[in-house]
C-alpha cells in the first residue's frame, strides 16, 4: 500500500491512476517504435537490449499477438531508466518537427508555383526579387508551356518541372543564407 508519510502528509509513491498512465505512455512510445523503419530506428538513442523486441514486435502480423507482443515491449521499456525514455522521445519529437518544416517548405514552393501561373511578369519579378539566382528565361519559357499543356489538355510535364525549378531555387537561396 502506497500510505502516507506521517508527518508531511505527502504520498509515498505515485498512485495507482498515475502509475497507469506512465504505463500507457510508455506503451504508446513502444507502439511508435513499432512501426518505424530500420533506418529510422537508427538514428534513435535505443538501448541494444530493446532492438531485439522492437523487431520482434514489427515481425508479428497477427493482431492479439503483434498486441501482447507490444505490452511485453513495454514492460521492456519499463525497466529502463526515465532519462532513456526521455531521450528517445525528445529524438522522435525532433523528427516530427523536421517532417513539420518540410511540409511547410513544400507548401512554399506550390505557393509561388501558383503565383506564377496565375501572376504572369509581375509574379515572376517578384519570385526573381527573392530568389535572384534562378533563371528568368528558363521560368518564362515553363509558365507559357504549363499555360500551353492546360488549354490542350496535354499531361502536366511543365507545370511539374516548374516545382522543381522553383525548390531548387529556394534550396539554393537557403543554403547561400546558411553559409552566410
Amino acid at each position: 500500500m502506497r500510505g502516507r508519510d506521517e508527518d508531511t502528509g505527502e504520498f509515498h509513491s505515485p498512485s495507482r491512476s498515475e502509475q497507469r498512465r506512465a504505463a500507457l505512455d510508455v506503451l504508446e512510445l513502444g507502439g511508435k517504435l513499432a512501426v518505424l523503419t530500420d533506418a529510422q530506428l537508427s538514428k534513435l538513442p535505443i538501448p541494444d537490449s530493446l532492438m531485439p523486441h522492437i523487431l520482434e514486435t514489427r515481425r508479428i502480423t497477427s493482431h492479439i499477438a503483434h498486441k501482447r507482443q507490444l505490452q511485453f515491449l513495454a514492460k521492456q521499456m519499463r525497466r529502463e531508466d526515465d532519462e532513456t525514455l526521455d531521450a528517445i522521445r525528445d529524438a522522435l519529437d525532433e523528427k516530427g518537427e523536421a517532417a513539420r518544416r518540410e511540409v511547410a517548405a513544400m507548401h512554399r514552393v506550390e505557393a509561388w508555383r501558383d503565383r506564377l501561373l496565375d501572376g504572369g511578369d509581375e509574379a515572376l519579378g517578384a519570385f526573381l526579387d527573392e530568389h535572384p539566382h534562378a533563371d528568368r528565361q528558363h521560368l518564362r519559357t515553363l509558365v507559357r508551356n504549363a499555360g500551353e499543356e492546360k488549354k490542350r489538355n496535354k499531361p502536366p510535364r511543365a507545370y511539374r518541372e516548374i516545382f522543381q525549378v522553383v525548390r531548387d531555387a529556394m534550396q539554393a537561396e537557403s543554403e547561400d543564407s546558411d553559409e552566410t
